[in-house]
C-alpha cells in the first residue's frame, strides 16, 4: 500500500481519496479501522450490568446458551450469540475456535502442540485453545498487530 500526503494550507478540511481494487483486503482492513469502535461492552454479573472496557477483555467463549467474557480477575456474562458479539468488537479481536474469540492485544504466547494450540495472556493464568482451522490466521493476525506499520 502506498500513501501520498500533499500539505496545503488552503484546505480547511482534509480531503482523502483512496484508489484500490474493489475487493482489496488491505482496503477492507483500513476501512474497518476507520469505523468508530465501541470502547466498552455491556456485560452482566448476576443482575448488575457492567460496561467493561474492551482493553480489559482477555477472551470470550460460549458456555451453554450464553457467552462468558473473561478478564484477568473476573468472568462476566453476555446474552447474545458469538457471531453477534464478534460483529460488535473491533479488529483487535479474533475468532480462534468455533466457540472462542480472543483479544489479540492481550495474547502473550502461543504454544503449538500435536493436538492443539494453547493461547496464553499477559498477567493471567487463563488459557484457551485455538483450533487448527484458525491457527494460521491467528499467527498472521498476531504478526500484523505486533509488527510496526
Amino acid at each position: 500500500m502506498k500513501l501520498h500526503i500533499d500539505y496545503d494550507d488552503d484546505y480547511p478540511d482534509p480531503d482523502i481519496t483512496i484508489r484500490a481494487a474493489k475487493d482489496s483486503p488491505a482496503l477492507a482492513a483500513l476501512l474497518a479501522r476507520l469505523q468508530p469502535q465501541p470502547k466498552t461492552l455491556a456485560v452482566f454479573q448476576g443482575n448488575r450490568e457492567h460496561f467493561l472496557p474492551l482493553a480489559d477483555i482477555l477472551f470470550i467463549e460460549t458456555a451453554e446458551r450464553t457467552l462468558q467474557v473473561h478478564t484477568k480477575t473476573d468472568i462476566y456474562v453476555m446474552h447474545t450469540s458469538l457471531a453477534s458479539a464478534a460483529a460488535m468488537l473491533p479488529p483487535t479481536f479474533q475468532q480462534i475456535a468455533k466457540s472462542t474469540i480472543v483479544n489479540l492485544d492481550a495474547v502473550s504466547a502461543v504454544e503449538r502442540a500435536i493436538a492443539n494450540c494453547a493461547v496464553s495472556f499477559y498477567d493471567s493464568y487463563k488459557q484457551v485453545y485455538a483450533s487448527r482451522r484458525y491457527y494460521k490466521q491467528l499467527l498472521r493476525r498476531l504478526e500484523e498487530t505486533r509488527s510496526p506499520s
